[in-house]
């Protein structure tokens, strides 16, 4: 069986549908875009965020970054919004736009310290003065990735009706980074593919440190969905952070 990038990319629709009457964390982007007349998604995967966005009557600029080429082609489905191939590290916007979100725990994605400090220093740059970065990660105090086992995978049935099977195995916990891949097999249990990841975990006073480093202010930081504190249990750190 073959399974392309373009198969990866339908696949992560189906497991992570996009949907703000249904999840909490969506429907709080979607009230920051919805309210935003021009936004900037960095990290936007497969677009599902700005194509809600778009059929919810939003009528300012939107526009996509994401590096997956895959990603992307799938997100260009949608020719009303602008759909941009690229890192936030090598963006160079200037003062377009209101809001810059990375959804979807995307800001992990940012690994090393020069990669961090550049991909802000470039969403910043494309804010308006005062223009607000939303973004949310995993908190690392809830070992998130301890339930990244083979035993917690997850079936699927895709667009073609195979059954899927996507298991997760952690390969190293690295200070704040954890290394992990991604297993995809068929339903006869072989391999189609295997996705390698590193992500960083950092707390809200790191978060803090870097945001601030960069040019930021930070408005708030949420400990769910709710805007409720940052609290011993929470799993989530929801940041908003200004444009000084």
């Amino acid at each position: 069986m073959i399974f392309s990038d373009a198969d990866a990319a339908a696949l992560y629709d189906l497991m992570y549908p996009w949907d703000p009457d249904r999840y909490p964390g969506d429907a709080f982007y979607d009230g920051l875009v919805m309210a935003a007349d021009a936004v900037l998604d960095v990290g936007c995967g497969t677009g599902s965020m700005l194509h809600r966005a778009r059929e919810r009557g939003h009528t300012g600029r939107l526009v996509g970054l994401d590096p997956d080429r895959a990603a992307l082609e799938r997100a260009r489905r949608r020719a009303d919004v602008e759909w941009v191939e690229g890192v936030a590290a090598d963006a160079a916007w200037d003062r377009e736009f209101d809001l810059a979100t990375m959804a979807s725990n995307a800001f992990q994605c940012l690994v090393g310290d020069d990669e961090l400090r550049a991909s802000l220093t470039a969403i910043r740059a494309a804010l308006r003065d005062g223009g607000l970065f939303a973004f949310e990660t995993r908190h690392p105090q809830a070992r998130a990735w301890e339930d990244w086992t083979p035993q917690n995978a997850t079936e699927v049935v895709d667009a073609a009706g195979r059954t899927l099977r996507v298991a997760h195995r952690v390969e190293s916990v690295a200070g704040d980074v954890v290394t992990f891949t991604e297993t995809t097999s068929g339903p006869d249990g072989a391999v189609l593919r295997v996705d390698r990841t590193r992500l960083r975990f950092l707390d809200e006073s790191g978060l803090r440190a870097f945001l601030t480093g960069a040019g930021f202010a930070i408005e708030a930081q949420y400990g769910d969905w709710h805007r409720g504190p940052v609290t011993a249990a929470s799993r989530v750190v929801v940041t908003l952070a200004r444009r000084l």
